[in-house]
């Protein structure tokens, strides 16, 4: 069985058919994603999209009751699957699996059609190995929904000539840039590039009419997310929350591009080498195309000047099928083979899912249960107890909002690191000006019954010294310590 596993993997695969591909990228997505499937929380930011969703679920729409520094489509994701599903973890990250098979799906498409079947099939396993390991990907990120619609989107633009087709393209990144807004980068490039393509090859009319389509599809979806709004009489909480407040977040950051540089040095060196050597072939428009993303998605990083690990889940598909082409035309010894020790990766990386599935089988043996995390013992602590958890404050682990079926006290709450953004606070419409005043009015005004925090030292990060410090004379003057569950610790107000 081996033999013919690993003589799959390193044929030609000129005889793959979709169908297959599907199934072979399932089943390496399910593997290495299904034993996070029971974690409480991979990222906080996946639990503040749970909280958001589920607020939306109940009548509320974003931006409104809570609030988060994302635009809307991340949080209808989250919000279709709960109002069908309801409250199952499994749900979301079956979905968000089934999100990181779609992108790879169309990598495939991608690069069979830049190059051939094998570059695209080694450019999903990459695609799907990449959006399902090391830091925070296991969860479902923004950019895990952001990019499955660009991607789609892409390839549309790539293989389809007729004029409905450009506007479905235009839809379809227009979804894209309404779940991460730094798509609007490699999307701005693209039109300029086929703008260029117009004006040198023509017929520019007929090109200009599909590239006015494609625009139009994009503000097209972007005006939709207007609509509830409008309905509501409230397309100023649309306007300044999805667009003013992000400028505002992003022009308050002291991030550096020197924090980018080593990184975008790293890319631009393996192109260039790929040019040089002749291993990529930058006169031919697909291939432009995929530089042309690749540029768009690497400024935005500039822009923001810093990656996080999930940021690169929107520059995978792209760089990995220049990356492979440029691997397929490497002049190799004769007898040598790299399918093989591409095969042997695929099969030692995922040392965290493995790690992860021994996880949850101690789990189940030590507590009954595959679920695991603070996120979820101690909402079954407080409910065993019988606590009333109507006012109740988490710092940390707060998708136990969710499992308990409460709501964050404030909106700046919704993430407990907001709490720290003072400049976003008009765009919350919130009364308080300082995270200073915040914290005041939360700790004595609302007085939560019950705090969750983190056994750590700091409850925000190390530069908020002055908050950290309010937080923990608040705790030691009217607080004791109720339960320490794992790394939580449950504090109760003192009557």
């Amino acid at each position: 069985m081996l033999k013919k596993i690993v003589g799959f993997f390193t044929s030609d695969h000129k005889n793959l058919t979709l169908k297959k591909v599907f199934f072979i990228l399932f089943g390496v997505a399910l593997f290495l994603r299904f034993p996070f499937f029971f974690r409480d929380y991979i990222d906080r930011d996946e639990s503040t999209f749970i909280i958001m969703a589920q607020s939306w679920v109940e009548g509320n729409l974003p931006y409104t009751q809570l609030w988060d520094l994302k635009p809307p489509i991340t949080f209808l994701f989250f919000a279709c699957i709960i109002y069908i599903f309801g409250k199952s973890f499994l749900a979301i990250r079956f979905f968000g699996t089934l999100l990181v098979v779609i992108t790879a799906l169309c990598t495939y498409k991608i690069g069979a059609r830049v190059a051939s079947k094998k570059v695209g099939f080694w450019s999903a396993i990459g695609c799907v190995m990449l959006q399902s390991m090391f830091g925070s990907v296991q969860g479902v990120m923004s950019e895990h929904i952001s990019i499955a619609f660009f991607c789609i989107g892409f390839y549309v633009l790539l293989s389809k000539k007729q004029w409905y087709w450009f506007l479905l393209s235009g839809l379809l990144v227009g979804l894209s840039i309404m779940a991460k807004l730094n798509m609007v980068y490699p999307a701005l490039f693209i039109g300029l590039f086929m703008l260029y393509i117009a004006f040198r090859e023509g017929p520019f009319q007929k090109m200009f009419v599909s590239l006015s389509l494609w625009a139009l599809g994009i503000l097209l979806l972007i005006a939709l997310t207007a609509w509830p709004y409008y309905a509501q009489n409230q397309v100023e909480t649309w306007w300044q929350s999805i667009f003013e407040a992000p400028l505002a977040y992003s022009s308050s950051q002291t991030n550096s591009i020197f924090n980018v540089l080593p990184f975008c040095l790293i890319v631009a060196t393996l192109l260039f080498i790929g040019f040089k050597a002749k291993l990529l072939r930058f006169d031919e428009k697909n291939n432009q195309l995929l530089l042309v993303v690749v540029l768009g998605v690497v400024l935005s990083f500039v822009q923001a000047g810093k990656i996080n690990g999930h940021y690169l889940i929107q520059l995978y598909p792209f760089l990995l099928v220049l990356l492979a082409c440029a691997l397929v035309n490497l002049k190799l010894p004769p007898n040598f083979k790299l399918s093989p020790y591409l095969f042997l990766i695929v099969l030692l990386l995922p040392i965290e899912a493995y790690l992860e599935y021994g996880n949850i089988a101690k789990n189940k043996i030590g507590k009954g249960s595959f679920y695991n995390g603070e996120g979820i013992e101690i909402p079954k602590y407080l409910k065993e107890n019988q606590k009333d958890t109507s006012n109740i404050l988490f710092l940390e682990y707060h998708i136990g909002y969710w499992v308990l079926g409460e709501v964050p006290p404030t909106k700046a709450a919704t993430h407990p690191s907001n709490i720290t953004r003072d400049n976003l606070y008009p765009y919350m419409q919130n009364t308080r000006k300082t995270s200073l005043e915040e914290l005041a009015y939360i700790f004595e005004v609302l007085q939560p019954q019950l705090i969750v925090t983190r056994d750590s030292i700091r409850f925000f990060n190390k530069r908020f010294s002055e908050l950290n410090g309010f937080v923990k004379t608040q705790l030691k003057e009217n607080y004791k310590l109720e339960e320490t569950i794992g790394k939580g610790l449950v504090y109760q107000r003192l009557e």
